[in-house]
């Protein structure tokens, strides 16, 4: 099978670094998105379409990190694109807000089984700091419980104690406890009575590096009944999972009932908006918290997200990308076991973790995810990757082929695996 090369890529990243700090910052440049190797990635998009991306130098890929989780309907939904089109012909960022902004509120009180009102920003970040901001204020308490190796965006607050820009009094509140470890909770509440306002968690855990992991039985439910006890508000960051395992929140896919839940990469297939639903006893507490930004209230947004909603609920999405996400992860680990290797796939198939355990270093599972990205099939070697709504049966037996190929290169690379 035909490898891919990177020629502009190189040329557009020259000229990137000169005036940007890092040339692509964040989780999607090459240094904080682990491309290892660096050269078998491609850097920057051209165009893209459904469930592929084509790259500067004209190579396709079907894409399996979905712009890191935007990418829900596929690339350029046309039912998404024409309610866009529709919208910036009659007004976006306006003084006064578009009762879009409304109609979508509805729509999410509608849809998410625990909500009674949505409130709008812009990335995940800005939710689930809302999030805590609101538990601080409705309790009058200062401390978060948080699960160890949990992400829920890049403020502040969210980071470790050692991490360039962090200061004491960024974290000094937060309180860490590892996940499925509901003793530990308790010991927590315990230890700092009447001090919890919030605990965050995601619906299951799905740090980077590591096996992603579902909740234990009941664990929820025992959750759920301390901080209703101890007058602790319970925050789901839906951020990730969110309408990719129950259009009706992935608190109700497990059973419990969340206080707050926040939104942000399924919501409008690739249009910048978030959303963070509460329940009634939390709206004052909302209301009073001052909390905004430039372009929150955007009309267009609103209109990508009411459309966006509108077709996953129709189509089923979460059950389709999760019968999709079985289907080519038991394919990739029978095909990994066919050359000898272990692939552990964790997580829910929609939005799947998956590592070589032949090799504790990862090494082998880089050079495999490198293999596939080299011949069309985007993978990140340490993070989740997702099933979107425009991936078909057929591009999955065709991933199925380029991992089979890079399962083969890897394997002559390395004869001593036998």
């Amino acid at each position: 099978m035909e490898t891919y090369s990177y020629n502009k890529r190189d040329e557009y990243f020259k000229r990137a670094v000169k005036v940007i700090p890092g040339g692509i910052y964040g989780h999607l440049g090459p240094a904080s998105g682990c491309y290892i190797p660096a050269n078998a990635y491609p850097f920057f998009s051209e165009r893209a379409k459904g469930a592929y991306f084509w790259d500067v130098d004209g190579n396709r890929f079907i894409d399996y990190m979905c712009a890191y989780g935007p990418n829900v309907l596929g690339y350029n939904d046309e039912e998404v694109d024409a309610a866009v089109e529709k919208q910036m012909k009659e007004g976006n960022c306006v003084t006064a807000p578009s009762t879009k902004m409304i109609d979508l509120a509805e729509l999410m009180v509608d849809t998410v089984a625990m909500a009674d009102w949505a409130f709008f920003a812009k990335n995940g970040g800005d939710v689930t700091s809302f999030a805590v901001m609101i538990a601080k204020a409705a309790t009058g308490r200062k401390k978060t419980i948080m699960v160890k190796g949990g992400y829920h965006g890049v403020a502040p607050w969210t980071q470790k104690l050692g991490y360039p820009g962090i200061i004491d009094e960024d974290v000094s509140n937060n309180i860490y406890v590892e996940w499925n470890k509901f003793e530990q909770i308790e010991r927590a509440v315990a230890e700092n009575p009447g001090q919890i306002a919030c605990f965050i968690a995601t619906p299951y855990h799905h740090p980077i590096f590591t096996d992603n992991a579902m909740p234990e039985k009941d664990y929820w439910q025992k959750v759920r009944k301390l901080c209703t006890d101890k007058g602790i508000v319970l925050a789901i960051d839906d951020v990730r999972c969110g309408f990719r395992l129950d259009m009706a929140g992935s608190d109700h896919y497990f059973g419990f009932k969340a206080d707050l839940m926040c939104f942000c990469k399924a919501l409008a297939n690739g249009w910048n908006v978030s959303a963070l639903c509460g329940i009634d006893a939390l709206k004052d507490a909302a209301s009073s918290v001052m909390y905004t930004g430039s372009y929150w209230l955007s009309a267009v947004p609103f209109a990508a997200a009411i459309a966006c909603l509108t077709k996953l609920k129709k189509i089923n999405g979460p059950e389709y990308m999760l019968n999709l996400g079985k289907k080519l992860t038991d394919g990739l680990r029978d095909i990994g076991k066919s050359h000898g290797f272990d692939l552990v796939i964790s997580g829910a198939p929609s939005l799947w973790y998956m590592r070589i355990a032949n090799d504790d270093s990862l090494m082998l599972h880089q050079e495999w995810v490198a293999e596939c990205v080299r011949r069309g099939a985007f993978f990140a070697n340490h993070h989740n990757l997702f099933i979107n709504c425009a991936m078909t049966e057929e591009d999955i037996k065709y991933t199925h082929g380029i991992a089979d190929d890079a399962f083969k290169a890897v394997k002559k690379r390395h004869p001593e695996l036998g």
